[in-house]
């Protein structure tokens, strides 16, 4: 929180570390970096509008086994079965084509909508998580922590005394094995 000190003492000094930083107190900087020109100057970078890749558009590899398909993973002839080259380059071209210019044009016509949708789901998602799921999560293991106190109790004051009891009871029997030719 803090990386200075305050009136030329030591952080050591202090019970809690004091909340003056080097470059000064938040709200009255009083050196050339934190004055209130440099503040405006500074652009912050805004996690919105961060750049992204055009070339590695799937930087974490998600769907490097799922959709990549090619000509040659659909449509294979196997050795004495050729078709015609012409063929065979025709289809290749026809098939490499329509794949991607069919992906362009469904891209084009539904990826804003659904990015809109997988945006808007996602945003619920994590508005629930952040505000229900962890809080509710939190309250249970408050409130079971209080049973299992209870419980703990309960275990100590009745059950370990029973044990005991039984334990010295049984602790007097002896168990010898002799083996007999």
């Amino acid at each position: 929180m803090t990386s200075g000190y305050k009136d030329g003492a030591p952080e050591e000094d202090y019970a809690h570390s004091p909340f003056i930083r080097k470059q000064g107190n938040i709200y009255k900087p009083n050196n050339k970096e934190m004055d209130n020109d440099s503040i405006n100057e500074k652009t912050l970078q805004d996690v919105h509008t961060k750049e992204i890749d055009l070339v590695n558009r799937d930087p974490k590899h998600l769907n490097d086994d799922v959709v990549k398909v090619d000509f040659e993973d659909v449509i294979a002839e196997p050795a004495g079965t050729y078709s015609f080259d012409g063929v065979w380059k025709a289809s290749f071209t026809t098939f490499t084509v329509t794949k991607y210019w069919c992906y362009r044009l469904l891209t084009a016509l539904v990826g804003i909508p659904l990015a809109l949708v997988w945006g808007i789901f996602f945003a619920i998602l994590s508005f629930i998580h952040i505000w229900a799921v962890v809080p509710c999560v939190k309250s249970y293991l408050i409130e079971i922590h209080c049973v299992s106190r209870v419980y703990s109790i309960c275990v100590h004051t009745f059950c370990d005394p029973l044990f005991e009891a039984m334990g010295k009871c049984f602790s007097s029997i002896r168990v010898s094995t002799t083996k007999v030719v």
